[in-house]
């Protein structure tokens, strides 16, 4: 990969803010992924996911469970990691603005009766980071330490 593209894609400063929003971001969309992919945590895996989404017209459903389970368990991980933070950030702000206008909108705003309001604040948190990069504890800020040095 281009050294450039990947100092820009793991630039980040030393503030505890995008930790402070990454870490719980990261765990929940984790577990969310878990429960698409693996069943964990009381989900229904795979193939009840899959059928889910074909009832609601997203077709071919195992598929978009698969991307959506693989975007939210690997995005997840990589927040909670901090690797990568903004192409993680990227695919789950996506993931969530189909669960949006796909699921939740036709709901109203409020989770209670099946709105958006939870994936909405998901979305502004994705773009945070997105815009803020990983911050402090981070693996981008070792892979940006090291792409300097590297170049210098």
């Amino acid at each position: 990969m281009n050294s450039r593209l990947l100092n820009r894609l793991v630039s980040t400063d030393s503030r505890f803010a995008p930790l402070v929003v990454r870490v719980p971001l990261g765990i929940i969309f984790l577990a969310h992924g878990a429960q698409k992919l693996f069943g964990w945590f009381g989900g229904y895996g795979l193939e009840g996911t899959g059928q889910w989404m074909d009832s609601i017209g997203l077709h071919p459903g195992t598929v978009l469970a698969l991307l959506a389970g693989g975007a939210e368990f690997f995005g997840g991980l990589a927040l909670l990691l901090g690797l990568l933070v903004r192409p993680a950030s990227v695919a789950l702000a996506f993931t969530m603005l189909v669960a949006i206008f796909s699921v939740h909108i036709s709901k109203g705003f409020f989770l209670s009766n099946g709105g958006f309001e939870y994936g909405l604040a998901l979305l502004a948190a994705t773009v945070a980071l997105l815009i803020s990069g990983a911050g402090r504890f981070s693996l981008d800020v070792v892979l940006a330490r090291n792409g300097a040095t590297a170049r210098s």
